[in-house]
């Protein structure tokens, strides 16, 4: 599975990672749709980081279609609140 963080690049990850990607990006959207930006930034930098940690980096000169994308890590709570919603952004 190919994830791309906008603004950094595409990681590889392994399908059997698949679950703890949703697990992590359902985190997310239930502290967004909560409303309270209270451990918004944690939830997220821990997407973040297992997508790095988990993933491998796709060449820059490789061009693979993404299967999930996610906003740069740099993303705030209120631009978070169009992003992530309902079924969040990783297909199940």
């Amino acid at each position: 599975m190919i994830v791309r963080i906008s603004g950094e690049g595409q990681y590889e990850l392994a399908d059997e990672d698949r679950d703890r990607l949703n697990q992590l990006e359902n985190a997310v959207v239930a502290v967004v749709e909560s409303g309270r930006q209270e451990g918004f930034e944690a939830s997220y930098q821990a997407l973040m980081d297992f997508v790095r940690e988990a993933g491998a980096p796709v060449g820059e000169d490789e061009l693979e279609g993404s299967d999930v994308i996610l906003p740069p890590a740099d993303t705030t709570f209120a631009e978070a609140g169009s992003e992530f919603t309902g079924e969040g952004l990783i297909p199940e």
